[in-house]
Order: structure tokens, then C-alpha cells, then sequence
């Protein structure tokens, strides 16, 4: 019943009702579990980090999906290696898996977050070339 609660507080619709939902969770769960309470309250900035990105990125923030691909691929080569004769050969192989995987993501242009919503993250700078705007009051 808690861990159904607390979900709901991921399920909003807006970064606001995100944040008041935590609030409401909290006062909800406050009388019976206070700590609970004030773990939420404690880790509100942590737990709807996630509210202040694009829509479209929360689900992909959420998920641990890339993570788990990287450690399945570095699980894969150490099985095949089996036996390590010290620790700097295993941190090697693994150095080595994700020099690769780096290449992939350079060599094969994919994007793991949409370009257009990320626009609104990092709008375009102007260059340096670009000219100012003219002064359209009489103040110098």
C-alpha cells in the first residue's frame, strides 16, 4: 500500500503536481508511518529532480535501461575471459567494453533523448559574430 502511494507521486502530470503530490503523499503517510514522512520530505529535491526536464524525458530519466545494457555487455566479455590473473586485466577489459560502447554511440548517430526537446534545454547560442540588437531608447 506504500510503495502503491509513493508511485503516484511519479505518475502526475506536470513537474507542480509532481512536487505536491510528494506533499500529499507525505501528509498522507505522516500519521502512520512518520518516518516514512520524513524520508519523503528529506529526498524532495532528489525524487522530482526528474519534474524540471521535458515531458517527453521522464520516462527515459526513470529507467535504468542503458545501465543495464552496459553491464549485461561487460557480464558477456568477462564470462567469455573467465579468469583474470589481477585486477588491472579485468579493469582492462572493462575499460576496453566501454571505449567501445562510446564508439558505437559516436559511430551510429542515435539519440537516446528527442533533439527537439532538448532544445528547450539547451536553446541556441548566438555566435560571437552574431550583431547586437540595435538600442531602441534614447538611454546610451
Amino acid at each position: 500500500m506504500v510503495a502503491a502511494t509513493i508511485r503516484t507521486i511519479f505518475a502526475q502530470p506536470s513537474g507542480e503536481t509532481v512536487r505536491a503530490q510528494l506533499d500529499t503523499v507525505a501528509d498522507m503517510l505522516g500519521g502512520q508511518f512518520p518516518k516514512v514522512k520524513a524520508m519523503l520530505l528529506e529526498a524532495k529535491e532528489d525524487l522530482t529532480a526528474f519534474a524540471v526536464f521535458p515531458e517527453r524525458h521522464w520516462k527515459k530519466i526513470q529507467s535504468t535501461n542503458p545501465l543495464e545494457r552496459v553491464n549485461r555487455e561487460v557480464k558477456r566479455r568477462v564470462d567469455v575471459v573467465q579468469v583474470f590473473p589481477n585486477d588491472d586485466a579485468l579493469l582492462r577489459l572493462v575499460t576496453a567494453v566501454l571505449f567501445e560502447l562510446h564508439d558505437e554511440w559516436i559511430a551510429f548517430p542515435r539519440r537516446y533523448l528527442p533533439e527537439g526537446s532538448m532544445d528547450q534545454l539547451y536553446p541556441a547560442e548566438l555566435p560571437d559574430s552574431a550583431p547586437a540588437l540595435p538600442n531602441t531608447t534614447n538611454t546610451p
